[in-house]
């Protein structure tokens, strides 16, 4: 995947600069998007079209597609043969336990399945899979009422993404650069020289970012800012989630004083990979929609007990909880998720050829016998709130996909929707910023280079690394599937005190990219322990063996617990 290495900013600078220049000059761009999964990526195809504005895409990895959005298996939502805006507006909410913004659930239903075509099929060329008559074929995933997914193998996000990512690069005014790693979001609050800017609303200027491979850290002003940066699912010791998906996004903003909304709901994916050494790798709940089922290691299905109606395609929630119940009471080390009852082997390698593939890698052949399965951290349902267009409550700040908390997925994220939602989102912040003036004047904001560290010590990757631990295991046992008061009110304890160490620790080394992480996975695992001990009501994905149960209701504005912050960086 070719990536344009040079800035290409309005301004003029060139990649060629000292590292002093660099340091101390404000690179100006017209929107900085910080992530490239399908929001950002999204965004940046949109914003290209008028040829107006240039559009940087900045990455912490080195390989583009490294994202939450290329581990996406299932598929996309789309509108199936038998389906209606209605029907899926009613599945997203059902699945949402009383929590799902109606008004974002008919956007989503709305204006998906013509986004799907128009963007993913007609520009970006993505061949989602066909039926035997040649027509788009339809999956069934649980909580769904019909077959509305589109898919391409189980390897769905891969293939968006890399299709994606081949678009941009054919794109004169969108610079794809990688290896950098956003510091924090730069506001008039926070970080303007203008003692008298304090007293105006607060805006988005920007971005402090380091540039992995020269250790500087560089001032880049933007007239529009865009987080996609993707979830928090690295905060816990079990996820299906990457590297990258350690809360980058949802911490700077929750530091810039942007309103977070509904940290506490955490989806965990009810199947991934349970053997010795083995990555938690996701098992497609395609793979239950297309007939597999769910058993104990001595053979007893067990799904029917917790879920009457839906069986082994309830709502992902009630499904991690019995696998995650029956561990518990009856000491099995998992469950058995079994494809060969329903499905042929050949059925098997055709359909799900990565699954098949990496089981086998780990000595498990899948048409054969059934896979081992636990539950893990999978999803972000709530995020830093944002409107219709994208926008969050800071001025010139959007944000786009699981970073963002659109109001959409409500306590409980239905199959498939997440994909989709950065598409329609990274559409409509991308709609938005171009109907603006092409280049916002903010010279009159001095905002001052970064300033390092007084020690400037390398910091050791062992702390690092010993810290991050300490913030996956409290987030796993406290704060996890099943949560109490007790739980909660420990979670909240240990992570105070530790992120004082690590505040210090930050302060005293000089910047690197697992430094930064640190940072901010600390303190988005106390944004979603926080969010958890103040919501006391049992509501899909936070669950609380101490709390009251929900009245289930739906209304315009059923967002869960809210945390702003406005203290200085």
């Amino acid at each position: 995947m070719p990536v344009k290495a040079a800035w290409g900013v309005r301004n003029g600078n060139q990649p060629d600069l000292t590292r002093l220049e660099r340091h101390t000059m404000a690179i100006e761009v017209d929107v900085l998007i910080i992530g490239c999964g399908i929001g950002g990526a999204t965004a940046a195809l949109r914003l290209a079209r008028d040829g107006q504005r240039q559009i940087v895409v900045v990455t912490r990895t080195q390989d583009p597609s490294e994202c939450n959005t290329r581990y996406a298996q299932g598929g996309i939502v789309a509108r199936g043969p038998d389906d209606s805006v209605a029907r899926t507006v009613q599945d997203i909410l059902a699945a949402g336990a009383g929590a799902s913004l109606t008004r974002a659930a008919r956007i989503l239903a709305g204006d998906g399945s013509r986004l799907v075509d128009e963007i993913l099929i007609g520009e970006a060329g993505v061949s989602f899979d066909l039926d035997e008559s040649g027509a788009l074929s339809f999956t069934k995933e649980g909580g769904h009422s019909t077959r509305r997914i589109l898919h391409v193998g189980d390897a769905t996000g891969r293939a968006i993404e890399e299709a994606l990512l081949v678009r941009l690069a054919q794109l004169p005014n969108v610079t794809l650069r990688t290896g950098a790693t956003a510091v924090d979001l730069i506001t008039t609050t926070h970080h303007v020289e203008d003692p008298l800017a304090k007293y105006d609303p607060t805006r988005c200027l920007g971005a402090y970012l380091l540039d992995q491979a020269s250790g500087e850290v560089e001032t880049v002003l933007a007239g529009a800012t865009i987080l996609a940066t993707g979830g928090v699912g690295r905060i816990y010791r079990n996820t299906t989630n990457p590297p990258g998906a350690r809360g980058d996004g949802l911490a700077m903003a929750y530091r810039a004083g942007a309103r977070i909304a509904n940290a506490e709901y955490i989806q965990f994916h009810p199947t991934t990979l349970a053997v010795a050494g083995a990555r938690n790798f996701l098992i497609s709940e395609a793979v239950r929609g297309e007939g597999a089922r769910l058993y104990t290691p001595d053979g007893r299905s067990f799904m029917k007990t917790y879920d009457p109606k839906w069986g082994d395609l309830a709502p992902r929630d009630v499904v991690a909880r019995a696998i995650h119940h029956e561990m518990l009471t009856h000491g099995y080390p998992h469950v058995l998720l079994d494809m060969t009852g329903e499905m042929g082997p050949e059925y098997i390698r055709e359909r799900f050829p990565t699954i098949h593939a990496k089981c086998l890698e780990v000595g498990l052949d899948i048409t054969s016998e059934p896979i081992p399965v636990v539950p893990a951290a999978h999803y972000t349902c709530g995020g830093v709130m944002v409107d219709e267009k994208g926008r969050t409550t800071i001025e010139d700040l959007y944000a786009v996909g699981e970073v963002s908390c659109t109001g959409l997925h409500g306590a409980n994220r239905l199959a498939s929707t997440s994909l989709l939602e950065g598409l329609v989102w990274g559409h409509r912040a991308a709609e938005h910023i171009r109907a603006l003036p092409p280049k916002p004047d903010k010279a009159r904001y001095a905002v001052p280079p970064w300033t390092s560290a007084k020690d400037d010590q390398v910091p050791d990757p062992v702390l690092i690394l010993r810290d991050v631990h300490t913030v996956q295991d409290i987030m796993w046992l406290y704060v996890g599937l099943s949560r109490s008061t007790p739980r909660l009110g420990r979670a909240l304890r240990e992570l105070n005190h530790l992120r004082e160490d690590i505040d210090e620790f930050y302060r005293t080394n000089r910047l690197t990219d697992g430094l930064i992480g640190l940072r901010n996975a600390s303190q988005a695992a106390w944004i979603v322990a926080h969010a958890a001990w103040r919501n006391h009501q049992s509501r899909g994905t936070h669950y609380r063996v101490d709390g009251e149960e929900h009245g289930f209701v739906n209304t315009e504005d059923a967002f869960g617990s809210f945390l702003t912050h406005g203290s200085k960086i």
